[in-house]
């Protein structure tokens, strides 16, 4: 991970939300299944938005797997085959959204340029996203991470094992371990990595409502050393956290490891989990989110970018902050 930042330029962007600007495109996510539907109903629009992401800037685009498991799969009526084919899917049409944007980016610099061997790619890594197990409960326990007594250690490495291995399988640069919630998650993560000798990198990302922990109320400095224990975890951070939050947080996160540090926070508003939905009103404008970007590089954060609510135009002013940094981030136009 270290190398591929500094092939970007010391810091590396990460794509915006997906549900959202899927929904945008006419999907209706109001399904258990939320973006992964898309995998079965509308693969093209899954690959429209990662191109969005990629014109904007993006160097990371995380697949439409977050929600997508076996058992979700299996109780829409899927077989595990068909499951676990969906899975790749989702990590084949982030692979053939790159290849679209490499081609269309050549076409346009061979115009400029005519020594075509001087032409220099914009890098990027496709990660495959694993949502939590709260993600597949669709109640809205990611943001709570409390599974409950009945869930142990084993329980959720049972859950997420196969996942993983396809995953690890499908051509994808990197596993995202996305929204973790809670410390025993983190740790059936790293157990799976290790047991499963899984060969590709990953990075975990926890989630937090207080800027202290993560949502269950375990403390965000555990569960960052549990992923700077694994030799398989190459990057930790927060993700779907409100951005006032993420300076503290990584300076805690900074305190217990060397590994880079990724954010992507959400845009702020409130989600409801009773009635699925986002609270407006209680979230950041594009301009007040983005003036947070060159303090959270400052901090020691060099993976940034946003999740749910955030927007290619977002994650366009990220790479425009980040890529002018000296400057103030707070007069960029949108």
């Amino acid at each position: 991970m270290t190398d591929f930042i500094g092939k970007c330029g010391g810091y590396a962007v990460i794509d915006g939300g997906l549900a959202t600007e899927l929904e945008r495109h006419g999907a209706n996510l109001n399904d258990p299944l939320w973006s992964a539907k898309c995998l079965v109903t509308s693969p093209q629009l899954i690959r429209r938005v990662h191109l969005d992401y990629l014109e904007a800037g993006a160097n990371i685009i995380i697949s439409s797997s977050y929600q997508a498991t076996l058992q979700g799969f299996e109780a829409k009526g899927l077989s595990r085959v068909e499951g676990e084919a969906l899975l790749r899917k989702s990590v084949e049409i982030a692979c053939e959204a790159r290849e679209i944007y490499y081609s269309r980016d050549a076409k346009v610099s061979s115009a400029v340029i005519e020594n075509r061997e001087n032409l220099k790619q914009h890098p990027v890594f496709v990660g495959a996203s694993v949502g939590s197990y709260g993600a597949y409960l669709a109640d809205g326990s990611e943001y709570s991470g409390i599974y409950g007594d009945a869930v142990t250690l084993e329980t959720l490495k049972d859950f997420h094992r196969r996942r993983v291995q396809v995953l690890a399988e499908s051509g994808a640069d990197l596993i995202a371990f996305e929204t973790i919630p809670n410390k025993l998650e983190a740790k059936a993560y790293a157990e799976l990595l290790q047991e499963e000798d899984i060969k590709i990198p990953a990075w975990f990302s926890f989630n937090s409502k207080d800027g202290t922990n993560v949502v269950s109320g375990d403390s965000i400095s555990e569960c960052a050393s549990i992923a700077d224990s694994c030799k398989q975890v190459v990057a930790v951070g927060i993700n779907c956290t409100p951005p006032r939050f993420i300076h503290g947080l990584i300076q805690a996160i900074r305190e217990v490891t060397a590994k880079p540090i990724l954010i992507y926070p959400n845009s702020g508003e409130t989600y409801d989990a009773d009635r699925k939905e986002w609270v407006q009103s209680t979230g950041v404008v594009d301009e007040d989110f983005v003036s947070y970007v060159g303090k959270w590089y400052e901090a020691g954060a060099s993976l940034i970018g946003g999740c749910c609510r955030t927007t290619p135009n977002t994650i366009r002013a990220i790479s425009k902050a980040l890529s002018s940094r000296s400057s103030s981030v707070t007069t960029l136009e949108f």
